[in-house]
């Protein structure tokens, strides 16, 4: 079953348990209802159905009532969201915006459009925004609060060994087949006239601002190609300066005006120009629209033949792979590592199959080890295209975890232990230590954690 089909599925089940009660809710005449009181804070039942459709969009599932599961999900949300308050650990708005964004974008491509969207959930694209805003808002809180929590977890190898040796053998883990892959990457050569025609569009439309034939941000809805900003008029939200691009940040800081439009600024996302909307302290708020020049067919052709002369070359021994990469390679975060690629998800240079990048994976699954691909095109997260050979430089066999070769695996699953062990109990705590008082018909919820001190209503 598809993303799609798990997607309209769980958002069908969920609507099937949330309708039925708002139906009956209304026909005894409640608006809502208190259903938790923690500390001075009451969740509400709309409160916990708004959260019912957002773990649905999120794909996450139920194990029991939802009512159950994400009432007491929120209980123990409001007892971070407390402690964070106390602490004065804050969370960054453009960053929850984007997220916002995303979240709505990935609905209305999973639903169809933003109508279905509206009818799936009953609400409007103004109060779906508001409530993945305050739901991101606050699980974004609550994991900051768990991370100052949890504190710095650092395991000896010595206790990882005894962790792997206290394992029942069915539950040590299995270790999927891993890859490390080297990779040359070259981009297709774009026309100067490409640019040039994409660099007078930009022009054209800083003319139409200056002159007020029309409004930045009607012209970033229409032209920009960054959809994330497109849809708010180009807005990105208050962003520091490590949060931008270099170039892009350089130029975005300087500007004072906010009646005025920048200079073209390049990035290897394309050509912006960009106009000031506020500054408040380190931070920039700014309009941008982004165009991006492409290249034609024959210049894709073309690097792909010149690609498959450079593994020629390497295969007739004319030089190494790992001297093509340095100087050939078009990529900075491997061209200074031989080619090889990173995994960010376990900070490592293996790669599961399913962890690669699409494209790479589909050619390099059927390498053997030490052989070079045919030249492939592959799509980066940035929008662009590239033209690609890669190599697997070493190829793991499925297993179960040894201390020897999957010691970082079992570090990590170690330490993974040792921090919801600590959040556990800084919870068991604030049950014993905070008022809490739940409605009389959910008292007969199997919770997952059993230790509230509930107060009688």
């Amino acid at each position: 079953m598809n993303i799609k089909l798990n997607f309209i599925k769980n958002l069908l089940c969920v609507m099937s348990v949330v309708l039925p009660l708002q139906s009956l809710v209304a026909q005894d005449n409640v608006i809502d209802r208190v259903e938790w009181v923690v500390g001075d804070k009451s969740i509400l039942r709309s409160d916990i159905e708004e959260a019912i459709r957002f773990w649905v969009s999120e794909g996450r599932t139920f194990e029991g009532d939802p009512y159950c599961v994400v009432g007491e999900d929120l209980a123990v949300q409001q007892l971070f969201l407390h402690q964070a308050a106390i602490d004065s650990i804050e969370v960054d708005e453009s960053s929850v915006m984007r997220q916002v964004e995303a979240q709505m974008e990935y609905v209305v491509q999973q639903i169809g459009s933003k109508e279905k969207m509206e009818e799936y959930f009953n609400m409007t694209s103004s109060d779906i925004r508001e409530m993945y805003r305050e739901q991101l808002y606050n699980k974004d809180m609550a994991d900051r609060m768990k991370m100052k929590i949890v504190g710095d977890v650092k395991v000896s190898p010595s206790l990882v060994r005894r962790y792997l040796e206290s394992l029942p053998k069915d539950s040590v883990p299995f270790i999927q087949q891993q890859v490390e892959v080297q990779i040359i990457t070259m981009q297709p050569e774009i026309d100067q006239e490409e640019i040039d025609r994409v660099k007078e569009e930009l022009r054209e439309y800083t003319e139409r601002v200056m002159s007020g034939e029309t409004s930045f941000s009607t012209l970033a809805l229409m032209y920009s190609e960054d959809p994330g900003s497109a849809r708010r008029g180009g807005e990105l939200g208050f962003m520091g300066r490590g949060q931008l691009q270099p170039e892009f940040s350089a130029v975005a800081f300087n500007l004072t005006d906010p009646a005025k439009v920048s200079k073209i600024v390049e990035t290897e996302y394309g050509f912006h120009i960009i106009q000031l909307i506020e500054k408040r302290g380190d931070k920039v708020n700014v309009r941008h629209i982004l165009r991006k020049p492409t290249f034609s067919n024959e210049n894709l052709k073309a690097m792909l033949i010149r690609l498959d002369s450079l593994a020629t070359g390497i295969k007739e021994g004319e030089m190494t792979f790992d001297d093509a990469v340095a100087v050939y390679s078009d990529d900075k975060d491997t061209r200074n590592n031989f080619g090889l690629m990173f995994n960010k998800m376990n900070a490592s240079s293996h790669f599961a199959m399913d962890e690669l990048p699409v494209d790479v994976a589909r050619v390099v699954e059927t390498l053997e080890v030490g052989e070079l691909s045919q030249p492939f095109a592959w799509l980066l997260d940035n929008g662009k295209t590239v033209c690609a050979i890669a190599k697997v430089k070493s190829r793991t066999d499925a297993h179960q975890a040894t201390f020897s070769e999957d010691y970082e695996v079992l570090r990590q699953m170690y330490e993974a232990k040792l921090s919801e062990e600590r959040i556990k109990e800084w919870i068991k705590k604030k049950q014993r230590n905070t008022y809490v008082r739940i409605n009389k018909d959910s008292r007969n919820c199997e919770f997952h954690y059993p230790d509230w001190n509930f107060f009688e209503e």
